[in-house]
């Protein structure tokens, strides 16, 4: 199986890793020091003490890369359609594409039973351009359920891998989807198939859209804001708000708010994505990870105080975001 893997930053240099170390011939589309590094250096993942180096195809012109069977789109929710646009003629023949990405695809919306079927998402696709470019395409989620860290260009850090979920939007499996599955189990990374992707996609923004905006408006880990009595209540708040507007869209998160609470907990003190992007300057994945939920909120008519508060905040001080 012949994948492209678009963005080889934390996540895509992770899973470029393991679907080489699984059999797939893997090819990358990075551009810059990224693309220098793993040419001259090959790809580089630390795990634990293992090191292992990937002699990978690379290039910044996806033209000149195989054609791919699956594409894995592993870049920020604001690169999206700019990395969908940059991948040229790897999306003509219909490939599986998947998005190892944080918020919501493209296609979240798509045959949708409720109010907001079919309606496209201003914040995840302005105008409707890499959707139109993926029009016809297989589409599957990704959802990651790993920390890795970019710790130089070409060169990643993995702190812990629990799994890495796949499905399609019907909830059914095709031959393609099945061997891409294995592929990555026989990288050494559990990857279940699941028939109710949309609510494991929104289980994990649920998550990211109120701790990753907090943390980067406070510059504070994860234990340090729920430690806080006044910021643990505002989490609270945005986890509601987004509940509410799930369930609106006919999707029944499967933990109450405390009991998604307490489990952030136990997984430890941690740097958000967004915190670790404010402090190095970087453009926020406001829009993607908590402006789509406000979107939507919207859409339907659903009042969002706290979540629609603190994304004016977040869009103040992104520095990705032009006032």
């Amino acid at each position: 199986m012949r994948v492209l893997v678009i963005g080889a930053g934390a996540i895509g240099g992770w899973l470029a890793g393991v679907l080489a170390r699984g059999g797939a011939e893997v090819s990358v589309l990075a551009r810059g020091q990224t693309l220098r590094a793993i040419r001259n250096d090959k790809l580089i993942v630390l795990d634990r003490e293992h090191r292992k180096e990937y002699s990978l195809v690379a290039s910044s012109n996806a033209d000149e890369l195989p054609r791919p069977d699956v594409v894995v789109l592993a870049v920020k929710t604001n690169g999206f359609a700019e990395a969908v646009a940059g991948a040229g003629r790897s999306f003509a023949h219909r490939p599986l594409v998947v998005t190892a990405m944080n918020g919501l695809p493209w296609w979240f919306l798509m045959d949708l039973a409720g109010p907001l079927r079919d309606q496209r998402l201003e914040s995840i696709d302005p105008g409707g351009r890499a959707s139109e470019m993926l029009n016809g395409v297989q589409p599957v989620a990704g959802v990651v359920h790993a920390s890795t860290k970019a710790e130089a260009p070409g060169v990643i850090r993995v702190a812990a891998v629990d799994r890495l979920i796949l499905g399609q939007p019907d909830g059914k499996s095709s031959p393609a989807l099945t061997e891409l599955a294995r592929i990555v189990t026989a990288g050494g990374v559990a990857c279940p198939v699941s028939p109710i992707i949309r609510t494991e996609i929104w289980a994990k923004l649920w998550g990211n859209m109120s701790m990753n905006p907090v943390s980067a408006l406070t510059r504070r880990t994860t234990n340090a804001i729920q430690g806080d009595t006044h910021l643990l209540a505002l989490l609270r708040d945005m986890m509601t708000e987004f509940v509410r507007v799930g369930a609106r869209v006919g999707i029944t998160l499967p933990m109450t708010v405390e009991d998604r609470l307490a489990l952030a907990r136990k997984l430890g003190d941690f740097r958000t994505s967004m915190l670790n992007d404010i402090e190095a300057d970087r453009p926020l994945e406001v829009e993607g990870l908590l402006g789509v939920v406000v979107e939507m909120a919207d859409k339907l008519g659903e009042p969002v105080p706290a979540s629609r508060a603190v994304y004016a905040l977040a869009r103040a001080i992104n520095p990705g975001t032009h006032i």
